[in-house]
């Protein structure tokens, strides 16, 4: 099978299985009423993926489940205990059972991110950036998914939802078993070793990579959790609180969310041509810039509103797959898996801290001005990948290109 075919079955497979991530927040106005929940314990039906993610992260890492089981039945595996763990969150009668399917879900879907793209660089070489650019394109479009199943459907439906979204789970996870094998170029993981963290810790080049990631996670999931409650909060602004716009926050927020794609795409496209430290950087001056200045635009016409919201969606997540490989080319090789390992467990423990603060912000300033605290993650990004791009170890990024 031609490495072409295989990335667009990747790609596919990617964008249906990653579906469950962002389900429940699709419908979380609809469970907050149900369940009764206030706007912070709601906060816990994205954190407890996140949480789940890190736990399933770590132990995959540790028992490098992905060359014992191989990453395509990990993969499928993986998308399938998603799958039931979603459908267990539409069966659930309140937030404690909730939470749980919910940290399951992240835990399952640790099993289909990583070792998606640890088959992506094992069927590329040359163009490896390009093809997990892409990859993490059609992850991100499969994430916000569920926000345009929730404007199909109506509030009262929400449990159709969730159970497309594990439908579209199981098929990804079946589709990826079409992939022959893991790849030509494909090489055993490395067992995480909570021995080296310190070490690695304590590298400059490391350090700062992991920074810049860190920056880039302050912002990128409260964005997309919280971004349905800003247009709903700006639209009954602009039109009157008892306007229904629970549809039309989905609709804008799949829509920003998955334009992220796009961004993903020339991520990888031009990382390799002018260096991950130059295209990281740009991504978060632009995405920081649309945190700050969104609330000029708060309760203004969609028609408005849009154009700075999509070239956020675009540039918040443009740098996101850049940050790995500059870890990857940057750690000692006997540790790349457990570097890896620490920079994706701190960014997703950092999006807890995010994504439980914003509502605590928008209560007390209001939604207008809450984005802004986003600002500080990618001014913090943009600091630690000049002060890389200064320093000799950024000649080992991108074949040189820093």
């Amino acid at each position: 099978m031609k490495p072409g075919r295989v990335l667009t079955i990747l790609a596919i497979a990617e964008f249906l299985a990653m579906a469950p991530w962002f389900s429940a927040s699709a419908v979380a106005p609809t469970l907050a009423r149900v369940w009764q929940l206030s706007p912070l314990t709601t906060s816990w039906l994205t954190i407890s993926v996140q949480l789940g993610f890190v736990v399933g992260a770590l132990v995959s890492a540790t028992f490098t489940l992905a060359d014992r089981l191989s990453a395509r039945r990990l993969v499928a595996g993986s998308a399938a205990l998603a799958a039931l763990a979603t459908l267990g969150v539409a069966m659930s009668s309140g937030i404690t059972m909730g939470i749980l399917c919910r940290l399951l879900t992240g835990a399952a879907l640790a099993g289909v991110y990583p070792p998606g793209m640890k088959i992506a660089a094992g069927w590329f070489r040359e163009s490896r950036g390009l093809a997990i650019g892409i990859l993490v394109g059609a992850l991100t479009l499969g994430s916000a998914s569920p926000h345009l199943v929730r404007w199909a459907v109506s509030p009262a439906a929400w449990r159709i939802v969730l159970v497309v979204a594990g439908a579209s789970a199981l098929a990804g996870g079946l589709l990826v078993l079409l992939v022959p094998h893991d790849g030509p170029f494909a090489a055993p993981s490395p067992p995480f070793s909570l021995a080296a963290a310190p070490r690695i810790l304590k590298d400059r080049g490391v350090l700062l990579a992991n920074l810049g990631y860190l920056g880039h996670m302050w912002e990128v999931y409260a964005m997309w959790t919280w971004m349905a409650a800003f247009i709903t909060a700006s639209e009954h602004a602009r039109r009157g609180a008892q306007a229904d716009v629970t549809g039309l926050a989905a609709l804008v927020t799949f829509a920003v969310v998955g334009s992220g794609a796009i961004g993903c795409w020339l991520g990888g496209r031009y990382a390799d041509r002018w260096g991950r430290t130059l295209v990281t950087s740009a991504a978060m001056i632009v995405s920081g810039a649309c945190a700050g200045l969104v609330g000029l635009l708060f309760s203004a016409p969609l028609a408005a509103l849009m154009p700075l919201l999509l070239v956020w969606g675009i540039s918040v997540v443009a740098d996101s797959a850049q940050f790995s490989a500059a870890v990857s080319e940057l750690a000692p090789r006997e540790y790349v898996g457990t570097a890896l390992t620490l920079q994706t467990s701190l960014g997703f423990l950092l999006t807890c801290t995010t994504i439980y603060l914003l509502p605590k912000v928008a209560a007390a300033i209001g939604w207008r001005w809450s984005m802004s605290v986003l600002m500080i993650g990618p001014a913090l990004g943009v600091w630690a990948m000049l002060a890389l791009r200064r320093r000799p170890e950024a000649m080992q990024l991108a074949g040189g290109a820093r």
